[in-house]
């Protein structure tokens, strides 16, 4: 036993140390080689497409096997959309501005000296992803335009696609100039090697989960390195007293059903009495025609007993836990309110400050919706299918963080850089306290 811990540690050491060893050279790189690097990487994607596919294809099998959800399985394939969607990734990332480097202010003090906060890359990244391997490409981007290695550890069901993505990705360093020992992949799945990542300080700067919430809690856990986490997507939309039902009926319909696997699709649904009767029986209609199964309060169900549903729809009485579930799945639980206030109130208490919103037309209740709700996201009158990085126009994203140091939301291309403080003199000295004139005349 002893043996085989040493052989892990030493398998993570050598990838660790390779991935530092570049970080010199990736501070001082040019952008216009990360831009080709990218770009290359897009055109190589394209060229392997057939390869990536047949490769998801044996991690599909092995989901199957080990029997994964449904909603896992759908995070983890590979079809020629979403590998449009990484080539899209890439040529989006090398069109954004290079934030390395950039003085974002600069000010003079009245001695003359002049201080600026420049961005510079936050180092060595670990990212701990479960089944989306398009992640691999996502993140593997937005660190290599701002000058970060990175080490990718994603699951075991995603092994295959996540290989050679990696390997797709080093080619293109290879061709360009680009220091391809920067991405690093962990290939071996013993989950040992996460928990011995995670207690490198001094080595991996920052640690990223990306997954399920008993993945993200056990990483912040465990780790002895800075963690920025992304806790579970329980998403709420808010139909008002004053909505326009006909953009509520698609808004709601889009953020439950359009991909109900990701996180920033809603779990809870909340609607204002007033409208209840006129608006959940039709609501209830398309939703359990795309196959959504409601879990509804009292009065929901009330409303519901005599409406006209779909043939095979399920309506279930909801228990105080599914507020509270992110389901990651065609369910929905229902719970109406007398107010705005009480709304608000049903977020803070069953959210999880990731993505909420409110469908109305009055400007003060919007207004207050929008200062008042305490999550990385706030919408009026839109799906929350919408947080995400390339959706805001960050290119990709790294995470959705629901910390509220250092970065919060989509993380982007800047939230992977930190300021450095530089600092511009011309002999400046503090207090005047320099070497005494007689003492230079003394030599």
């Amino acid at each position: 036993m002893a043996e085989l811990e040493k052989k892990l540690k030493d398998y993570l050491m050598d990838k660790v140390l390779k991935a530092r060893s570049t970080l010199r050279e990736l501070s001082n790189l040019k952008t216009d080689i990360k831009n080709k690097t990218l770009l290359r990487a897009a055109e190589l994607i394209n060229h392997y497409r057939d390869r990536i596919k047949e490769e998801n294809r044996k991690d599909i099998e092995t989901a199957k096997e080990m029997g994964l959800s449904k909603a896992m399985i759908d995070r983890l394939l590979l079809n020629d959309k979403r590998i449009d969607g990484m080539i899209k990734v890439l040529r989006d990332v090398a069109a954004l501005e290079d934030p390395v480097g950039r003085i974002d202010k600069m000010w003079t003090r009245p001695d003359g000296l002049k201080i600026g906060k420049m961005r510079v890359p936050l180092g060595l990244i670990l990212i701990i992803y479960e089944s989306r391997p398009n992640v691999t490409v996502e993140a593997a981007s937005l660190c290599m335009k701002t000058s970060n290695a990175i080490i990718l550890r994603g699951g075991k069901e995603a092994l295959h696609s996540n290989k050679l993505l990696v390997e797709i990705l080093k080619e293109a360093a290879r061709e360009t100039g680009f220091p391809e020992e920067a991405i690093q992949y962990i290939d071996n799945p013993d989950r040992r090697l996460v928990w011995e990542l995670l207690k490198m300080e001094g080595l991996i700067d920052v640690a990223i989960p990306r997954g399920g919430e008993s993945l993200i809690r056990a990483v912040s856990e465990n780790a002895r390195v800075p963690v920025i986490k992304h806790y579970k997507g329980v998403c709420t939309i808010y139909v008002d007293k004053y909505a326009d039902l006909e953009k509520a009926y698609d808004i709601v319909f889009n953020a439950k059903v359009q991909r109900p696997s990701v996180c920033n699709a809603i779990e809870n649904l909340v609607v204002h009495r007033d409208i209840a009767e006129e608006f959940l029986p039709k609501m209830a209609y398309f939703l359990a025609k795309a196959g959504v199964e409601l879990r509804v309060d009292k009065p929901s169900m009330e409303i519901l007993k005599n409406a006209k549903l779909p043939e095979g729809a399920v309506v279930k009485e909801a228990t105080e836990e599914d507020y509270y579930e992110e389901f990651l799945d065609l369910i929905l639980a229902v719970k109406i309110v007398d107010n705005l206030d009480e709304a608000i109130a049903f977020i803070e208490k069953y959210g999880s400050k990731h993505s909420d919103g409110i469908v109305s037309e009055n400007y003060t209740n919007v207004k207050k919706f929008l200062e008042t709700v305490d999550s990385a996201a706030v919408y009026a009158n839109a799906s929350t299918r919408f947080t995400d990085g390339n959706e805001f126009g960050l290119g990709a994203e790294m995470g959705i963080s629901t910390d509220k140091l250092h970065v919060r939301g989509p993380m982007g291309l800047e939230d992977l850089t930190i300021p450095k403080y530089v600092v511009l003199g011309e002999g400046h000295i503090r207090d005047n306290f320099g070497v005494p004139e007689e003492w230079k005349r003394e030599i």
